[in-house]
């Protein structure tokens, strides 16, 4: 299925940059277990985006939003 994500961080430390905001949006085929995986890893993990992205140090807040694309 078709899902929609949409991540939106404040207050992140990239690389030592300090940048006030960021949102990435991207839409990606995926199955329901790998959306109900990665909903419990996010809100089981404190360290769920500095675990996954390169160069990102530090995050302030944070949320996440999945939601299903109509075809």
């Amino acid at each position: 299925m078709k899902m929609r994500f949409t991540l939106n961080m404040e207050n992140l430390d990239i690389n030592g940059k300090m940048i006030d905001a960021m949102t990435m949006d991207w839409i990606e085929d995926v199955s329901q277990d790998k959306v109900l995986e990665m909903s419990h890893q996010w809100i089981s993990s404190q360290t769920f985006l500095t675990d996954r992205m390169i160069g990102l140090h530090r995050v302030g807040e944070s949320s996440l939003t999945i939601e299903p694309v109509a075809e």
